[in-house]
């Protein structure tokens, strides 16, 4: 078959449906960025982070949404766009214009300063005091050029006591002024209840929002994007009204569960010898609701 005979498909996955059926599962299944209009606009406001001047009081970021919702995918993304190599060691400085660490389970600053050591390449010493691997730390962030600095999982905050709290934020604080870098805080609405506690922090920090899908124009883009990713022989016009609604309803508008619903649906098509997704099989492939999972967790 020619490659025409695929127009639902990017041009560059056109020639991947001819592939046997193991090839293009194993496709399906990967990892991919998904580009829509929100997500764009969260890079560029980014984007302009990065080119600001120092300056005694830096701009900062809080990237907010549900789990699952896309905010991990766009630090990501914003991070390999601007990917200039790894740090192997102390002795080995690289410029490293994006960092992004994880918040510790809790708001503890020795576990932070070590995540920013592991982020940077240095070997671990458990046995450092905080002092040490502050000092540590902050002289590897100004050897490596570090111009802005993400933390991802800041709702991670409220799991400590109030002094614990306050310590933490007290520490963001003082990370911007010391370093004179934008800071992207990232996390669910609780991290904005953590950022909004402290009024100088609130002050600094502009909130940017991924709210749940509606199925809307944006919505039903992001569907067509996505089949066209997904190297199935037929068109599942996922963007059918019933179609969109059903998937939107079972992931809960939630764009991961969305696109897990999706690229498991079509895996198990391809396994069945479809090559469409259909919308009677939704119910049969072991899709279980986040609002279901957590239920049962509970």
């Amino acid at each position: 078959m020619s490659n025409s005979s695929y127009p639902h498909l990017l041009p560059q996955l056109q020639s991947l449906a001819d592939a046997p059926a193991e090839i293009r599962i194993q496709r399906i299944r990967a990892d991919r960025w998904i580009g829509y209009a929100r997500a764009e606009a969260a890079l560029a406001a980014m984007e302009d982070l990065l080119t600001f001047p120092k300056r005694t009081r830096m701009p900062n970021l809080l990237l907010v949404g549900p789990s699952n919702n896309g905010k991990t995918k766009i630090i990501e993304k914003f991070r390999r766009n601007h990917l200039r190599g790894a740090v192997g060691a102390v002795e080995c400085a690289i410029s490293v214009p994006v960092l992004n660490v994880q918040m510790p389970p809790a708001p503890d600053e020795r576990r932070f300063f070590a995540a920013v050591l592991e982020a940077l390449g240095a070997p671990d010493r458990n046995n450092e005091r905080l002092a040490t691997r502050q000092d540590m730390a902050m002289r590897m962030l100004r050897a490596t050029d570090v111009r802005l600095l993400v933390i991802d999982e800041v709702h991670n905050i409220l799991s400590g006591s109030r002094a614990q709290q306050r310590r933490f934020l007290n520490l963001l604080r003082w990370l911007g002024n010391e370093l004179q870098i934008p800071l992207i805080a990232v996390g669910t609405a609780e991290a904005l209840r953590a950022i909004q506690s402290d009024d100088q922090l609130a002050n600094r920090f502009t909130p940017f929002s991924l709210p749940p899908w509606q199925h809307d124009a944006e919505y039903l883009r992001l569907l067509n994007t996505l089949e066209a990713m997904l190297p199935l022989r037929e068109r599942s016009s996922l963007e059918d009204p019933p179609f969109a609604q059903k998937l939107l309803i079972a992931a809960e508008g939630i764009l991961g569960e969305v696109v897990c619903l999706v690229t498991t649906a079509a895996a198990a098509a391809v396994a069945a010898g479809e090559e469409r997704i259909r919308i009677e099989r939704i119910d049969d492939i072991g899709f279980i609701p986040p609002r279901e999972r957590r239920r049962v967790a509970s």
